[in-house]
């Protein structure tokens, strides 16, 4: 089988206690999927640098790198297996395309990657590793990455990209459900009609084409992901959310598939 990758919005740590329609949408694509992947790659904005780096624990624990939430969530864990073999084996893939990737053995997997994957595999009984995010590239390098690491997809291993469709905090409101800022559905339209259409160039000129766009991301580090995911799935895409959470947070998730 030929995995598909995904794009997950993670939106706020709170996800993990308050799913909203997001939670059910990734947990009922998992069980749709019929069966697990043999390893997962996951690329979050809350690990990012110039450059880039692979985690390769043997064993991953969810690190609680925020501050400010409820004491109950920083009581959850996901105790998931790490993979050094697939870091090896991803770090051979780019070093085919001239890139390098260093080893990281003691990242723990930050809430972009553990609160997600709470939905997706809840067992944690899928090995897990880590890739960060290079801000050194715009979307279409992103996109360049994601095929790089196409080929995974043939071995067993499910490429997520975890961000945030809008993502800008000054703009969040509670409570979850609080009506969208007015920017927001707009943005979230004009990335499901592109995807409909296949218009790859508008989407790499998002910056400059989609409404909103400033306002959607004052940086772009929570929409770099998507990119990552469509590179690496092609450009057939399925939307599977479209939630907007604490007004500013668009919990959007896709599926890639070519």
């Amino acid at each position: 089988m030929r995995w598909p990758t995904l794009f997950v919005s993670h939106g706020s740590p709170m996800l993990a206690v308050e799913p909203g329609r997001t939670g059910p949408a990734l947990a009922g694509w998992s069980r749709a999927q019929g069966r697990k992947p043999a390893a997962i790659l996951v690329v979050s904005p809350h690990w990012m640098g110039q450059g880039l780096a692979l985690s390769t624990r043997g064993e991953q624990v969810a690190w609680h790198d925020f501050g400010g939430f409820p004491p109950e969530l920083y009581t959850l864990q996901y105790a998931a297996p790490g993979s050094p073999g697939l870091a090896g084996r991803v770090r051979d893939l780019l070093a085919q395309q001239g890139l390098r990737a260093d080893f990281d053995p003691r990242r723990p997997l930050d809430h972009g990657a553990w609160v997600p994957l709470r939905y997706l595999y809840p067992g944690a009984d899928v090995p897990v590793v880590q890739l960060s995010l290079d801000m050194g590239r715009d979307a279409a390098g992103q996109a360049e990455l994601g095929r790089a690491l196409a080929p995974l997809r043939d071995e067993d291993v499910l490429i997520i990209g975890s961000g945030s469709l809008t993502h800008n905090l000054r703009d969040v409101r509670m409570p979850q459900d609080a009506p969208p800022a007015a920017y927001v559905p707009p943005f979230q339209d004009w990335y499901a009609r592109n995807l409909a259409e296949g218009n790859l160039q508008a989407l790499l000129d998002w910056r400059a084409r989609a409404p909103g766009a400033a306002r959607a991301h004052p940086h772009d580090d929570h929409l770099m992901p998507f990119y990552v995911a469509l590179g690496a799935g092609g450009p057939r895409a399925t939307r599977l959310n479209d939630e907007v959470a604490y007004a500013a947070l668009a919990m959007d998730a896709y599926q890639f598939a070519d």
